[in-house]
């Protein structure tokens, strides 16, 4: 089932609005684990911390799912398909591993240094702080570069597809002209 002009159109703004904030959010992490590591004040310190979890525990998830679902009703929903071209294709697996290391690295690791951080503890990995969100940004800039350049031609299915209905117009426009 092909969705109405209208139907794909707002699926795509809520797709860019989504994406655009989890890129957005992990921008914003990044900027917060490096004030927390970069303050002497322990204040400043849990004040970032604290606000990381906020964002992990509130956003991350949220915009995270918004983002696989739209992105993957617009593959089902539209020409592009989920796995004709590879940038699609690259942009759903990675869209699902991002979103999968969000709930089971990302915010757990968030969650543990804002735990240590309330018990009065300094910061003792600090490379686990700032990692996970900019593994998660380099991600979502890359993702963003294949939405806009669109690189890498179709997948092997997306091949076949496009032959078998170069053969269909064929076979459709053959006339007996005698």
């Amino acid at each position: 089932m092909k969705p109405s002009r209208p139907v794909r159109r707002a699926t795509l703004v809520v797709h860019v609005v989504g994406a655009a904030g989890w890129l957005g959010l992990s921008l914003g992490l990044v900027a917060l684990a490096l004030a927390a590591l970069s303050t002497e004040s322990s204040a400043a310190t849990e004040a970032a911390v604290r606000s990381m979890k906020v964002f992990t525990d509130w956003l991350v998830l949220p915009l995270a799912l918004l983002t696989l679902l739209s992105g993957l009703l617009l593959a089902l929903g539209t020409p592009w398909g989920l796995a004709r071209h590879r940038w699609v294709y690259t942009k759903f697996w990675l869209t699902l591993i991002t979103t999968a290391a969000s709930a089971f690295a990302l915010r757990p690791g968030i969650n543990e240094a804002a735990g240590t951080v309330a018990a009065g503890e300094p910061i003792t990995d600090a490379a686990d702080l700032v990692a996970g969100p900019l593994v998660s940004l380099g991600a979502y800039v890359f993702m963003t570069v294949l939405s806009v350049l669109k690189p890498w031609g179709l997948t092997r299915r997306g091949r076949k597809q496009r032959a078998s209905a170069h053969k269909r117009v064929d076979a459709g426009d053959v006339r007996q002209t005698a």
